[in-house]
């Protein structure tokens, strides 16, 4: 027996009407029906998966954190930018180009969440808008397996070399 995908992920926030704000205004995202569970809970349609927000009286952990993928990398930084949500703190930077090509940012939701943003062709940036990318082999080497890690599974077979 074997797990076969994620169906959603839950996070903890502080005000729900702020929280589902968010995540629809910078993601995107739909709110759909959600059971009454006692407490405030909204689901949030990502794709075909599901983001559950818990309006619940506990902190946000400092390193748990889940990641999207998003069709506009460009305008999720920006807006981000904006609004100043950019987090350098948990992994000494917030925006990384990875040994395989993708790219990483962390930004904090309204809750202190940590959420991080993929992308798959670091190339493929504008460098005048994603002025900050930091190549991770620079901070850290990267060797052998180091190499060949994707956050992007279907376009492992192109990388079975491991080059950078």
């Amino acid at each position: 027996m074997r797990a076969t995908g994620l169906n959603h992920v839950s996070i903890v926030v502080r005000d729900m009407e702020e929280s589902v704000r968010f995540y629809t205004e910078v993601f995107g995202m739909e709110p759909i029906p959600t059971p009454n569970f006692g407490f405030p809970v909204q689901w949030l349609r990502v794709g075909d998966l599901q983001l559950h927000l818990f309006k619940r009286d506990v902190p946000a952990p400092p390193y748990h954190h889940f990641a999207l993928t998003v069709d506009d990398f460009h305008a999720v930084y920006l807006k981000a930018k904006a609004l100043g949500i950019f987090d350098a703190t948990r992994f000494r930077h917030h925006v990384y180009e990875l040994p395989g090509g993708c790219v990483q940012m962390y930004l904090r939701d309204p809750a202190g969440n940590l959420v991080e943003v993929d992308w798959p062709d670091a190339a493929a940036l504008d460098r005048s808008i994603v002025t900050d990318l930091r190549r991770l082999a620079d901070a850290h080497p990267q060797t052998g397996e180091h190499r060949r890690a994707t956050l992007f599974l279907s376009r492992r077979e192109h990388r079975k070399g491991g080059q950078e």
